[in-house]
C-alpha cells in the first residue's frame, strides 16, 4: 500500500489515455447470413447475423446495403459477447454525384466522329464508281478497253468496300468502349433498394470476436395461399387430398438464399386497439342571432350564427413494438449483450406458424415461389345438387371436414376429380375441425327433367265466388351411373330444389299440397308439431315421399347435424320463401319421379300478378 505522503497530488495527476474509437465497417450482404426468415401477410421479419473482431473500448460499428423498405422503428440488435450495446441509429446512405465525362470518353467521341465521316466519303466514293459503270455505254467504248475498264472498276470497288467494312469494325468498337465509359463513370451500380445504414455503438471489455443479429421488419413481402383438392371418387375412407400451398414474393432488394423460412398466418396490426364508446347526449338546439361574417345565414334583420362542432380529440399515439424469436447464437460460453436504458417489447397468440421444411431460396424479384405446406387427407360427403326450375344440370359437391392442426386460410384452389381437372373454386378460412363447401363441377351421369307444368281452374263459394288453380309440376331424375361410387352407399344422395309462390296479399292465399311440409311457428299458429316448449320453434321432422325419397324445407338439413345445434340457420325463416328440396336416394341406373302441387286460392276476377 502507498504512503500518504509519497501519493500524488491533484496538480501532479495525469489523465488518463485517450483510447481512440475503433471502426468496423460491414456490408450487410457481403460480411452476413440471414438465419432466419419470418413471412407475414405484407411483411416479413429478417435476422441476420454478424462475426467481427472488436477492440477492447469503444467500437463504431457501421452497417451498409440494408433495405430502404426496411420499418426502422422495428429494428433490434442483440449479440452474445463481453460488450455492451451503446446507441444504434438508422441513416439513408446519398449517392455521390455520377461525372458525365472524362478525357477518355472526350477521344473516344472524337475517333467515333472521325470514323463516322470516313464511313461517309467510303460510302459516297463506292456510289461514285457504282455511277459511273452505270453510265458507260458499249457505243463509246473500244472493246480493246473493255477488260481494263471492268479490271479498273473491280479493284476499285473492291478496295472501297473492304475500307466500308474496316470502318463499319471501327464504328462499332468504338461505340462499344463509349458504352463502357460511360458505364465506369457511373461507378458500380449496385441495387439501389439497398440504401440505408445502421451505426451501432459497442463498447468490448475484451478484445475478440463478437456476434451480433440484426432483427428487423421489412415490406413488400408476403405470401398467400393456394390448393390443390384431389378427390378420389372410388374410395370411401378419405376421398379428399388436399395440398396446402404458400406463394411467396418479395422485392426488398435482398435475396434470401437457403435460408429456414416460416409462414405467420398472424396480420401484424399497429394502434389498434379496442375502441371506446364517447357520451352520447341530447340537447335542444340553440341559435345566436347576432352580426357576423363567418359560419353565418344571413335573414331578414338578423344573422343566424351554427356554432361549430366541438373538436375531436386528438387520437392517442401508440408505439410500435414486436416481439422476435431469438436467434441460434448459443449462450453457454458467451454472456449476453446488454442494452443501454430499457428494451419495451410485447408478445402475442398468432394464429398459427408454418415452418417450411429444409432450407428455401426465395430471390428479390417479386415473382411468387410456390412451397408446399402439408398434404392433408381429409373426409367428405359427397352430395348432388340441382335446381331444375333454373337448370337441369346436376352440381356435385364436397363437405370437406379440416380434420387438422392447421388453420387453412382463404386462398385459390383447383380441383381434381379422379385426375382430371374440374374448375378453379375458392377456400374459405377454415378454422381445424371445421366443415366447408367445395363445389366439384357438374356431374353429367345424373339426369334432372323438369316436365312441363299442368294447371287446372276452378270456381267455389255460393254468395262470394273463389277462384281455385291448381298446380302440378312433375320432375324426373335418372342415374345412369352402371355403378356406385366408391365414397357412398350403393344410392347416391341427390337434392332437388324447388319452391312455391309466396303470398304477398290476405286475400291470396297459396297452400302447398304435395309434399305436404309444416311452417315452423309458434303457439299452435300452425299444425301441431311445429311448435317445441315454451313457444319456440321446432324443427318439423322430414316428409317422407316415397321409398327413398324425403321432402324438407331447403336449409332444414344445415340444422342441428350431429346433435351440435344449429349452423347459423334461422328456423323461424324455413318456408318463409317457398324454397323446399327433395332429398332422393336413387341407385345406378334408376329412376325417380317427383311430384310438386300447389293450389292458389283468391276472390273471383282476381288479376294475380306473378302467377
Amino acid at each position: 500500500m502507498t504512503s500518504p505522503s509519497s501519493s500524488p497530488t491533484n496538480a501532479d495527476a495525469s489523465p488518463p489515455p485517450f483510447q481512440p474509437v475503433n471502426t468496423v465497417d460491414l456490408v450487410s450482404v457481403e460480411d452476413s447470413k440471414i438465419i432466419s426468415v419470418s413471412v407475414y401477410a405484407g411483411r416479413a421479419e429478417i435476422t441476420r447475423l454478424f462475426k467481427f473482431n472488436v477492440k477492447t473500448g469503444q467500437n463504431q460499428l457501421n452497417i451498409v446495403g440494408l433495405p430502404k423498405v426496411l420499418d426502422q422503428d422495428s429494428l433490434r440488435v442483440e449479440g452474445r459477447g463481453a460488450a455492451t450495446i451503446h446507441d444504434v441509429s438508422i441513416s439513408t446512405l446519398t449517392p455521390p454525384p455520377v461525372p458525365t465525362t472524362s478525357p477518355a470518353l472526350t477521344s473516344l467521341l472524337s475517333k467515333e466522329k472521325k470514323t463516322q465521316k470516313a464511313l461517309a466519303r467510303a460510302l459516297k466514293s463506292l456510289s461514285s464508281v457504282e455511277t459511273y459503270i452505270s453510265s458507260v455505254r458499249v457505243e463509246d467504248l473500244d472493246v480493246s478497253n473493255l477488260r481494263n475498264v471492268v479490271q479498273q472498276y473491280d479493284a476499285t470497288a473492291g478496295e472501297l468496300d473492304d475500307r466500308v467494312t474496316e470502318l463499319e469494325a471501327e464504328l462499332k468498337s468504338a461505340s462499344e468502349a463509349i458504352r463502357e465509359e460511360r458505364k465506369r463513370l457511373a461507378g458500380p451500380t449496385g441495387n439501389d433498394k439497398l440504401n440505408l445504414k445502421a451505426t451501432i455503438g459497442v463498447f468490448a471489455d475484451f478484445e475478440g470476436e463478437i456476434k451480433i443479429a440484426l432483427i428487423y421488419a421489412v415490406n413488400n413481402a408476403t405470401w398467400s395461399a393456394g390448393y390443390d383438392i384431389r378427390v378420389d371418387m372410388q374410395t370411401k375412407d378419405k376421398p379428399v387430398t388436399l395440398i396446402y400451398k404458400a406463394s411467396i414474393a418479395q422485392s426488398t432488394g435482398e435475396d434470401w438464399d437457403d435460408v429456414p423460412l416460416t409462414l405467420e398466418t398472424a396480420t401484424p396490426t399497429f394502434g389498434v386497439g379496442v375502441p371506446t364508446l364517447e357520451p352520447w347526449t341530447l340537447s335542444v338546439q340553440r341559435y345566436l342571432f347576432k352580426k357576423s361574417k363567418s359560419f353565418a345565414i344571413r335573414g331578414a334583420g338578423a344573422v343566424l350564427e351554427v356554432p361549430p362542432p366541438p373538436p375531436r380529440p386528438s387520437a392517442r399515439a401508440l408505439s410500435y413494438a414486436a416481439e422476435m424469436e431469438e436467434t441460434s447464437m448459443s449462450s453457454e460460453a458467451n454472456p449476453q449483450i446488454q442494452h443501454r436504458g430499457l428494451q419495451v417489447s410485447s408478445k402475442g397468440g398468432v394464429s398459427a406458424t408454418f415452418g417450411v421444411p429444409g432450407l428455401i431460396t426465395i430471390p428479390s424479384d417479386g415473382v411468387g415461389h410456390n412451397v408446399t405446406i402439408v398434404k392433408l387427407a381429409l373426409d367428405a360427403d359427397m352430395s348432388w345438387v340441382c335446381v331444375p326450375k333454373k337448370d337441369s344440370r346436376v352440381h356435385l359437391k364436397a363437405k370437406i371436414k379440416n380434420a387438422s392442426e392447421y388453420t387453412l386460410l382463404a386462398g385459390n384452389a383447383s380441383v381434381y376429380v379422379d385426375g382430371s381437372f374440374i374448375s378453379k373454386s375458392d377456400v374459405p378460412l377454415v378454422s381445424p375441425e371445421e366443415k366447408f363447401d367445395c363445389p366439384l363441377g357438374l356431374d353429367p351421369s345424373i339426369r334432372v327433367t323438369y316436365h312441363p307444368r299442368t294447371k287446372k281452374v276452378s270456381q267455389s263459394g255460393f254468395y262470394t265466388k273463389s277462384s281455385n288453380h291448381t298446380f302440378t309440376q312433375r320432375v324426373t331424375v335418372h342415374n345412369t351411373k352402371a355403378s356406385a361410387s366408391g365414397a357412398g352407399s350403393g344410392s347416391l344422395s341427390i337434392k332437388v330444389v324447388d319452391q312455391v309462390p309466396i303470398s304477398e296479399d290476405s286475400v291470396i292465399t297459396v297452400k302447398l299440397v304435395q309434399p305436404a311440409l309444416v311452417v315452423p311457428a309458434v303457439d299452435g299458429a300452425s299444425s301441431v308439431g311445429a311448435a317445441g316448449k315454451g313457444g319456440e320453434p321446432r324443427l318439423p321432422a322430414p316428409v317422407k315421399v316415397s321409398s327413398g325419397v324425403t321432402a324438407m324445407w331447403d336449409g332444414a338439413d344445415e340444422v342441428g347435424q350431429g346433435g351440435e345445434g344449429e349452423s347459423g340457420v334461422d328456423l323461424e325463416s324455413l318456408g318463409k320463401e317457398g324454397r323446399f328440396c327433395w332429398i332422393c336416394a336413387v341407385p345406378p341406373q334408376g329412376k325417380v319421379g317427383l311430384v310438386l302441387q300447389w293450389e292458389v286460392a283468391a276472390p273471383a276476377n282476381t288479376n294475380i300478378a306473378g302467377l
